[in-house]
């Protein structure tokens, strides 16, 4: 069977189906002049597709007491679970995995043509060694930062969540562009004032505590300019920030999406723990209200000190972390740790004019 670049969105299998450096037409997306793959020619994808369906078990050899809400077909769940393919058609997946993988087919059918599930997300041995969060509960976690202990906790596997975030680091160049956004009148904010706020001043945030500084910016005019909430007729400064020097940061927006293919994952372990990972994305882009309480950030800024205190040989890992807009969806925001890394070169005023307002009714 021909398969494409073009037939898939993970960049592990991209790079492999780059690397066989044939160009052609693909039969299967109809895209044309794109890199292929003969999975009558070369092995490759078989061997790395191999190691992630062998941790699904077929529903007839699943124990009972496994939720039959929980299984559903191979080619479903590698589409929904594994942002792999770019084509969401279970038929279009349930041909490339067979394919794919024809000699497993032969004398594993059903573990393409049934139901399935995964035995050890119900395996309280193994969760206990291998899950993020030691009690299997991301509300046990957040309970336990707001009322029990603030800066020690024993709910999450600090080594499991620094594997996790060496496999989403971002390398920024100097020079690398930003932007920071705050009210202002009709006559602006200096470039020097637009930085972080002092010590004093410092007041709680997704990614620090008060007190804590920390520089706040987006990847766009636009997106921080929606981050600050201006009110219509309010006025706003943005400032251009330059980056000062080359820095890593944790992509956070990426963290429930790490390829299941990157050499040395455990494919089984990061399975039983997307959730917690899909927690910890939703939690950095939940949006914060007037009236919620400054306790509600205390989950993301513990984990924004915890990527703060990385260390290899004495030297600081990562300088910041970076998660979606919560008001731009078509942004995202980076938190740097050292507010010194950045420069303001420059700054703009604009005059809000409107305010596109879309509700729903709660009750």
């Amino acid at each position: 069977m021909i398969i494409c670049e073009k037939c898939f969105c993970d960049t592990e299998i991209i790079s492999v189906i780059q690397s066989k450096e044939e160009i052609g037409d693909c039969p299967l997306c109809k895209c044309k002049n794109v890199y292929v793959y003969d999975t009558n020619k070369y092995e490759d994808l078989s061997l790395m597709f191999d190691e992630l369906i062998s941790i699904y078990t077929p529903a007839s050899s699943l124990p009972d007491s496994y939720p039959k809400s929980d299984t559903r077909l191979l080619a479903s769940d590698l589409i929904n679970s594994w942002n792999i393919f770019n084509n969401k058609s279970e038929s279009n997946a349930y041909k490339m995995i067979t394919e794919i993988c024809k000699e497993r087919y032969v004398y594993d059918a059903e573990l393409f043509e049934q139901p399935v599930g995964i035995q050890e997300l119900y395996d309280q041995d193994y969760l206990l060694m291998h899950s993020l969060l030691t009690t299997n509960s991301w509300d046990d976690f957040v309970n336990a930062l707001k009322t029990k202990n603030r800066f020690h906790t024993y709910y999450v596997n600090l080594n499991l969540l620094e594997r996790f975030c060496s496999y989403i680091r971002k390398p920024y160049k100097a020079g690398k562009i930003f932007y920071r956004c705050r009210i202002s009148t009709e006559d602006g904010i200096p470039a020097e004032e637009m930085g972080a706020p002092p010590i004093e001043n410092a007041s709680d945030g997704r990614a620090n505590a008060r007190g804590i500084r920390c520089l706040y910016l987006g990847d766009t005019a636009e997106t921080t300019i929606y981050e600050t909430r201006a009110g219509a007729y309010d006025y706003v400064t943005v400032g251009k920030f330059k980056l000062i020097k080359d820095i890593i940061v944790v992509d956070l927006k990426k963290i429930n999406q790490i390829s299941p293919f990157i050499e040395g994952l455990d494919c089984l372990e990061y399975a039983i723990n997307k959730e917690h990972l899909n927690k910890i994305n939703n939690e950095m882009g939940k949006i914060m209200r007037r009236s919620d309480s400054t306790l509600d950030y205390v989950p993301t800024q513990y984990i924004a000190d915890f990527v703060k205190s990385i260390t290899h040989d004495g030297v600081v890992e990562y300088e910041g972390i970076e998660y979606k807009s919560v008001m731009h969806n078509e942004g995202y925001n980076l938190a740097v740790f050292n507010p010194n890394l950045f420069e303001c070169i420059d700054t703009q005023i604009y005059g809000i004019d409107t305010i596109d307002y879309r509700k729903h009714i709660v009750q």
